[in-house]
C-alpha cells in the first residue's frame, strides 16, 4: 500500500527554515495531539520522535554542566526574563513527548526506541534550563513512568529506557540537586514533590535502591522530611501544641517525599536504620518535642508526668513525642511483669531472648532458663515513629497512605517496637480500612495535584496500595488482624476482588508496536518511521490486576492465623475468585465465575492475563487458607484449587513456581481429600525435579512439600520418593556447605562418596515466612530472630549516614554470604525434617532400616553429630586489634537441634537394636545435654523424649537391655539434667521429665 503523503509539519521539523518555525510547527503539532488518541498514534507512526530527539539534543552549546562541587543547596534553575527559541523549542518537545506518553504503555517502547529519554533527564543538569523546562522535563519524566508501570513487558524490554537512564550517578547527582533547593517558591516545590515522585514511581529494585542510598537520595530525603516537620511545627499553633489538621499546601508536597522514602527503604533493615540513623532528623525530636510537652504541664516534668500515669496506659518510651497519640488500653498479656502472674506464660522459655551458651552444660540449668523467662530489656525507639503514627491520623488522602507504608516497613523491618502492634492495630488499622471503601474520598489536593498520575484517577490508586499497606501490618500481628475484622476489612475486600472481575471497557491504547521503518515504495529502509499496531491494549484491566493482587495479598495476610477468619472469608464468596486468579489467563464469559451468594456473573468473553503478581497473591491467599482442615475438606476441595496449581508448578515464571510450590505443600498432607488425585496427577516426580533446582527457595519449598507428602505415606510411596530423588541425594541436602549449588543437579545415578560433613550452622535460616503444620514454630520464630544477628552487628557498626555509604558495598558482599548460608540451612532443616517424617508411622520399623541403608548406620550418627556442634566462623575481622576476635563461635541453631533431636526419637521408637545402636553413640549423647538448658521449650522438650524412648520396653525380653540403656544415660549425666527440669516452666517440659525420670529410676530398680 502507497504510503500517504508527509504532513507539513513534519516536513517542517526535518528541515526547518528558522528557529522560530520550527517553534511554529512545533506548537501547532502540540495543539494537533493532546487529547486526540488516533493522532497521536498517526504522529507516532509518522516517525516524529526522530525529530524530536534531535531538537532536544540541537543546543549543545547551551548544555554547560554543573561543576559536581558546586554548592547544590541554592536554586537549581534559571529564570531568563527572555526565553531563546531553542529553549521554547526544546519545552515544545518536552510537551509533546508528555503528551504520547499520556496516550498508555503503548507509547513506552517507541518513545524509548526514539532515544528521547536521555536528553531530556541532561536537561535536569543544565544550568542554562529555565526553571519551566526543568518542571516540564521532570512532569513528563513522572508521565512516562506512569506509563511504564502499566507495561507487562520483560524486565530486560524496561531497562532500556527511562529506569535505565536515571539511574546513573550523573543523572542522581542532578536529583540530590533538584531535592536540596531550599526556595519557598511555588514552582521550586512543585520540581521538588515531581523529583521525589519520579524517584518513587521508578525505584523497583536492589540495585537501583542501593545505587540510590550510595548517591545520597534517601540522605536528602531525610533532610526534606525535616523541614516539614519544622514548618509544620512552626506554624500559628506550634506555641501551644502541634495543629489537629495539617495544612493543605505541606500535605501536598509531603506525599511524594514520603513516597520514595518508602520506595528506597523497602523491607530492608539496614537501609530503615541507615534512614533513621540521619543526623537531620535529629531535629524532629529536638523541635517538637519541646512543643509538645508545653500543653501537658509546663512546671512537671515528662518524667514525673510518666509515673503519674496508669502502668497499662504508659507511652512506649519517655521521648516527648509520645504525646502527641492519644493513651490507649493496657496490654496486660504484653505489659504485666512475668512474676505477678499467677501461671507463667506460654513461650516463657525465653524464645525471643538472644542467648550465646557454650557448648558445656551449665551446673544449674534451671536457673539458667528461669533467667530468661522475662521480657528482654527493650532498644530506645526512633522518634520518628509517634510522629509518622501521628501524619497518619492528622494527615489525609495519599500523605495519609504514604506515612502508613513506611511506618509499615518500618514493622516489617524490625525497627519498631513490638509494644507497637496495639498502636498499630488501633490507630492505624481502622482508618486504612477506611480507604478501601469506595466512596473514601481522598483529599482534594490529592486530585489535582501536580505528582499525581494523570493515567489512573488517585481512588484507584489508594486502592491499590491501602491493602498492602494493611497486610504489611497484619503479618504475624493478632491485634491488627483483630482490628481490621473489627473494622469490616473482609467484607469490604472481598467486595473489592469481585469487583475487579467485572467487565471493563476497553481502552483506545494501541499496545503492539514494530521498530521497522517503512519508505514510500516499501523498500527503503533509511527512512526512519515507528509503527504502532491496530491492537488494542487495556490499561484499565492491567490498573484492576494490580488492584486484584493488594486485595489478594491483605487476604492472605489476614487468613493466616484464626480459623474463624478463614470461615469469614469463605463465607463471603472469594473462593472462586481466588481460584480464578491461581489461572495466567482467566476468560471471563457468562457462568465461568459465578458467586451464588453475590449473584456475579460475566458477559464479556475475552482472555484477561492474570500478571505474575496476582498470581503469586493468589497462591498466598490459598496458602493461608488451606491451613484450616475444614477449609481443605470443604471450600477448596469443591473448589478445585489442586488443578491450577499444579499447572502453575510448569510455570515459566520461577518466583511462581516457588508459590505454587508452597501452596500445594498444605494439599498433601494425610487428611488432605486431594491428595491421591494430586497423586495420580504426577506431583511426585514434579517436586522431587523442583528438590534438585538450582534456586534456593525452589529447592526449600519442594523439599518442604515432600516432608509433608511422605508423612504418614504408605511404605512403597516413601520408597517411590527416595529413588526418584536419586541416591546419595538426602545426603548431599544434608551435608551440603552452600558453595557448590551444582551438587543439587547432579544425576540419580550419581554418588558423590567424597562428600564431607560441613559444620556451617552460624546463620539461621530464612523460612519463618511459612508455617509448618507438623512443627511448631516457636523454634522458627528463634531461628529469625537469631538469624538477624549479622545484619544488627553490621548496622550497629555504622555511627553515620556517611560511614554506611561507605560500607555498603562491603556490607553487599558480606549479606550475600549470609544469603547463600541462611538459604544453605533452610534446606538442610527441611532435609532432616524429611528423615523425621521418613521413618514415623506405621511402617517406621522397615523405613528405619531403609534409611541405614541410604545414608549408611555411621554416616548418619556423623552428621546427627555435626549439627549439633557450635560453628566457628570468620567474623570478617570486624576487631582487628586482636586475631582471635576474628574468629567466633556460635550456638547452633534452634530448629535445627529440634528436628535432630525428633529423629533420636523415632530411632529409639523403632526396634530394641535400634535403641541399642543408638545408646551405643556416647559423643552423640554427650552432645544433647546442653541442650536441656536451651532457651527453647521445644528443644527441652525433645531432649525428654529421647530419655523416654531410649528406656521403654516392647517386652520382658527387652527389659536387660532397658537397664543397661538406663545405666548408661545415667552415667552419662542425663539423669541429672532431667532432675533439673521438674520445676521448668513449661507444663508439657514438666510431665515429660516426670515420665523420664519414672522410666530410669524403674529401670535401674
Amino acid at each position: 500500500m502507497a504510503r500517504p503523503t508527509t504532513p507539513p509539519i513534519l516536513s517542517e521539523l526535518r528541515s526547518s527554515t528558522s528557529p522560530a518555525s520550527q517553534v511554529a510547527a512545533l506548537r501547532a503539532l502540540k495543539h494537533e495531539i493532546v487529547g486526540h488518541e488516533q493522532k497521536k498514534r498517526m504522529w507516532a507512526g509518522l516517525g516524529v520522535l526522530v525529530q524530536l530527539e534531535r531538537i532536544l539534543n540541537a543546543s549543545k552549546v547551551e548544555e554547560k554542566r554543573r561543576d559536581p562541587n558546586e554548592n547544590g543547596t541554592g536554586n537549581h534553575c534559571k529564570s531568563p526574563l527572555v526565553k531563546t527559541d531553542e529553549e521554547e523549542a526544546r519545552l515544545q518537545a518536552i510537551i509533546i513527548v508528555g503528551s504520547l506518553a499520556h496516550g498508555g504503555p503503548a507509547y513506552i517502547p517507541p518513545i524509548t526506541a526514539g532515544a528521547v529519554i536521555a536528553p531530556m533527564i541532561s536537561i535536569l543538569s543544565t544550568i542554562g534550563s529555565s526553571a519551566s523546562t526543568v518542571l516540564a522535563t521532570l512532569r513528563t519524566l513522572n508521565t512516562i513512568a506512569d506509563a511504564s508501570s502499566l507495561s507487562q513487558r520483560d524486565a530486560k524490554d524496561r531497562d532500556k529506557g527511562l529506569f535505565h537512564d536515571l539511574y546513573t550517578d550523573e543523572a542522581l547527582a542532578s536529583v540530590v540537586r533538584l531535592l536540596s533547593q531550599q526556595t519557598d517558591s511555588r514552582i521550586v516545590q512543585q520540581q521538588v514533590s515531581l523529583a521525589a515522585a519520579l524517584i518513587a514511581k521508578t525505584c523497583r529494585d536492589e540495585s537501583q535502591r542501593s545505587l540510590l542510598v550510595h548517591t545520597g537520595v534517601l540522605e536528602v530525603l531525610g533532610i526534606r522530611l525535616t523541614d516539614y516537620a519544622w514548618c509544620i511545627s512552626s506554624g500559628p499553633c506550634s506555641s501551644s501544641a502541634l495543629p489537629d489538621v495539617i495544612p493543605l499546601s505541606t500535605q501536598s508536597r509531603l506525599a511524594p517525599i514520603l513516597g520514595a522514602i518508602g520506595a528506597i527503604i523497602d523491607v530492608s533493615r539496614p537501609r530503615a536504620l541507615h534512614f533513621l540513623s540521619n543526623t537531620a532528623l535529629t531535629a524532629i525530636s529536638l523541635k517538637l518535642g519541646a512543643d509538645v510537652a508545653a500543653p501537658l504541664d509546663r512546671k512537671v516534668n515528662v518524667l514525673s508526668h510518666l509515673s503519674s500515669m496508669p502502668k497499662g496506659s504508659r507511652p512506649l518510651s519517655s521521648h516527648r513525642l509520645e504525646f502527641l497519640l492519644p493513651r490507649l488500653p493496657g496490654s496486660p498479656h504484653k505489659g504485666t511483669p512475668p512474676e505477678t502472674n499467677s501461671h507463667p506464660p506460654l513461650g516463657a522459655g525465653g524464645t525471643s531472648v538472644r542467648q550465646s551458651y557454650s557448648a558445656r552444660a551449665p551446673q544449674h540449668a534451671q536457673e539458667v532458663i528461669h533467667s530468661l523467662a522475662g521480657d528482654p530489656p527493650h532498644e530506645a525507639e526512633y522518634p520518628l515513629v509517634p510522629w509518622l503514627i501521628y501524619i497518619v491520623r492528622a494527615c489525609s488522602g495519599l500523605t495519609r497512605l504514604m506515612a502508613a507504608w513506611i511506618v509499615s516497613l518500618f514493622h516489617s523491618s524490625g525497627v519498631v517496637d513490638k509494644r507497637r502492634d496495639l498502636s498499630f492495630a488501633m490507630l492505624l488499622v481502622p482508618l486504612l480500612v477506611h480507604l478501601l471503601d469506595k466512596e473514601s474520598i481522598l483529599a482534594a489536593e490529592d486530585q489535582v495535584a501536580y505528582d499525581a498520575n494523570p493515567l489512573q484517577p488517585v481512588n484507584l490508586t489508594s486502592q491499590q496500595q491501602a491493602p498492602s499497606v494493611l497486610a504489611t501490618l497484619m503479618v504475624d500481628s493478632l491485634e491488627s488482624q483483630r482490628a481490621a475484622v473489627d473494622a469490616g476489612a473482609i467484607k469490604r475486600l472481598a467486595q473489592l476482588l469481585k469487583e475487579s472481575y467485572n467487565p471493563t471497557p476497553k481502552d483506545s491504547y494501541p499496545s503492539g508496536w514494530s521498530a521497522e521503518p517503512l519508505s514510500e515504495d516499501g523498500n527503503d529502509s533509511s527512512t526512519e518511521v515507528l509503527f504502532i499496531s491496530d491492537a488494542i491494549n487495556d490499561t484499565s484491566a492491567l490498573q484492576t490486576a494490580k488492584v486484584r493482587e493488594a486485595i489478594l495479598t491483605a487476604l492472605a495476610s489476614l487468613a493466616s492465623t484464626r480459623d474463624d477468619y478463614r470461615k469469614a472469608i469463605i463465607d463471603n464468596g472469594v473462593v472462586p475468585f481466588v481460584i480464578e486468579s491461581l489461572k495466567p489467563y482467566h476468560r471471563s464469559c457468562s457462568g465461568a465465575i459465578s458467586d451464588s451468594k453475590a449473584g456475579a456473573n460475566f458477559q464479556d468473553s475475552s482472555d484477561v492475563e492474570n500478571p505474575s503478581g496476582v498470581i503469586l497473591a493468589a497462591c498466598a491467599a490459598t496458602r493461608s487458607l488451606s491451613r484450616s482442615v475444614t477449609t481443605l475438606r470443604t471450600s477448596l476441595m469443591d473448589a478445585g484449587v489442586a488443578a491450577p496449581l499444579f499447572v502453575l508448578l510448569k510455570h515459566h515464571d520461577i518466583n511462581v513456581q516457588v508459590a505454587a510450590t508452597t501452596a500445594i505443600s498444605n494439599l498433601v498432607l494425610e487428611f488432605s481429600p486431594m491428595r491421591e488425585a494430586i497423586l495420580e496427577s504426577g506431583i511426585l516426580k514434579t517436586l522431587c525435579d523442583h528438590a534438585r533446582a538450582l534456586d534456593p527457595n525452589l529447592r526449600l519449598s519442594s523439599i518442604w512439600a515432600l516432608k509433608h507428602l511422605i508423612l504418614s505415606a504408605p511404605r512403597n510411596l516413601k520408597k517411590e520418593c527416595l529413588g526418584e530423588l536419586g541416591p546419595g541425594w538426602l545426603k548431599r541436602i544434608i551435608c551440603h556447605d552452600g558453595t557448590d549449588p551444582v551438587s543439587f543437579t547432579g544425576s540419580r545415578s550419581d554418588r558423590d562418596p567424597s562428600m564431607s560433613t560441613p559444620l556451617a550452622m552460624g546463620t539461621p535460616n530464612a523460612a519463618g515466612e511459612q508455617v509448618d503444620l507438623l512443627n511448631a514454630i516457636d523454634g522458627l520464630r528463634e531461628g529469625s530472630r537469631v538469624a538477624n544477628e549479622d545484619e544488627e552487628e553490621e548496622s550497629r557498626m555504622v555511627d553515620s549516614v556517611g560511614a554506611l555509604s561507605r560500607a555498603s558495598g562491603r556490607r553487599n558482599v558480606i549479606g550475600a554470604a549470609n544469603q547463600l548460608k541462611a538459604d544453605d540451612l533452610a534446606v538442610q532443616k527441611e532435609g532432616l525434617d524429611f528423615i523425621r517424617n521418613l521413618i514415623c508411622g506405621n511402617d517406621s520399623l522397615e523405613m528405619i532400616d531403609c534409611l541405614f541403608e541410604e545414608l549408611g548406620q555411621e554416616k548418619l550418627f556423623e552428621i546427627l553429630m555435626s549439627k549439633l556442634r557450635p560453628h566457628l566462623s570468620n567474623a570478617f575481622n570486624r576487631d582487628r586489634r586482636s586475631s582471635e576476635n576474628s574468629v567466633r563461635q556460635s550456638p547452633p541453631q534452634a530448629d535445627i537441634v529440634t528436628s535432630v533431636c525428633y529423629i533420636m526419637v523415632h530411632l529409639a521408637a523403632g526396634r530394641p537394636w535400634h535403641r541399642q545402636l543408638l545408646i551405643s553413640q556416647p559423643d552423640l549423647l554427650r552432645a544433647i545435654l546442653p541442650f536441656f538448658a536451651h532457651p527453647s521449650h521445644e528443644v527441652r522438650s525433645a531432649c525428654t523424649w529421647i530419655a523416654i524412648n531410649l528406656t521403654w520396653t516392647d517386652d520382658q525380653s527387652d527389659q536387660p537391655g532397658c537397664r543397661d540403656r538406663a545405666r548408661e544415660l545415667y552415667q552419662l549425666g542425663w539423669y541429672r539434667q532431667l532432675e533439673d527440669l521438674k520445676n521448668d516452666p513449661e507444663l508439657d517440659v514438666r510431665e515429660r521429665v516426670k515420665t523420664a525420670l519414672h522410666q530410669i529410676s524403674s529401670a535401674m530398680a
